[in-house]
């Protein structure tokens, strides 16, 4: 067994007792998760959970009212989210976001971090280097959009995309930032089966070159293929923890989760 200090080494995210009220609606109440480093990890639970809140604390695109996040051991939950993607942790939205009056290129070069052209004083004195990154960067961004299947596409307007493209161009667009966690908005949402499976071979392969994964998603099959652990919340509390199969012969998440589709 681990003991506790190669446990918490062993974790690149964790949530303890995160809390976050509206008015009178506690939509996350204590709520807890962990997530191993190079694992896929699930978060389900029926509508109304809170998920997507969790994951806006998580985030800090909402600031929670109490606890602690930490990112590879350290408090996070006090910065902005840029600063949190600085440090290798980014999220996608259940609705993808993209620049639609922008190509799809230039909604990918937007993702890459630290370029020298974004300091004015470089501008000038280092034109040779802004224009040897703007080459690489192009590089790099078109190579992952033809692992996704939208190189075709780079030079179209971003508001083009049908919404299962969107997706794809949003997680393309996060690897631009050489995350370490992605953390997924229902992936699958709204996704024709066939590209569902396209973006779950994409996840897996993604994965086995380091990236850790946090999804939510209400499709099961979907969970239950690619994640390895599955936390689920209710009424923004959790309810269960384990593997899939764990999760599936659970009689409180039947009845909180599954039995609400059957």
């Amino acid at each position: 067994m681990l003991d506790n200090k190669e446990k918490k080494e062993d974790l690149i995210l964790q949530a303890i007792n995160v809390s976050k009220s509206f008015g009178s609606l506690k939509a996350v109440n204590k709520a807890r998760i962990e997530v191993k480093r190079g694992s896929i990890t699930g978060l389900i639970g029926p509508n109304g959970a809170g998920k997507s809140t969790f994951f806006n604390l998580l985030s800090n695109f909402i600031m929670p009212d109490e606890g602690i996040v930490l990112f590879e051991g350290k408090a996070i939950q006090h910065l902005p989210p840029h600063k949190i993607a600085q440090l290798g942790m980014v999220r996608t939205f259940q609705v993808a976001r993209a620049l639609s009056r922008l190509t799809v290129l230039e909604n990918m070069l937007l993702g890459k971090k630290g370029q020298v052209g974004e300091n004015l004083i470089s501008v000038f004195l280092q034109r040779g280097k802004i224009k040897q990154q703007e080459r690489e960067n192009k590089e790099k961004a078109m190579a992952i959009l033809e692992s996704v299947g939208l190189a075709e596409k780079a030079y179209d307007y971003a508001g083009a995309l049908s919404g299962g493209q969107r997706k794809l161009l949003e997680m393309a667009r996060a690897l631009m930032t050489a995350p370490k966690l992605i953390l997924l908005d229902e992936p699958a949402a709204g996704v024709n089966p066939t590209l569902i499976n396209q973006i779950c071979e994409h996840i897996m392969h993604w994965n086995q070159q380091g990236i850790s994964f946090l999804i939510i998603e209400h499709n099961m099959d979907v969970i239950m293929s690619l994640c390895s652990h599955v936390w689920v919340l209710a009424e923004g509390k959790n309810l269960a923890d384990g593997t899939p199969s764990q999760i599936r012969a659970n009689e409180k998440v039947l009845q909180a989760y599954l039995g609400e589709s059957s």
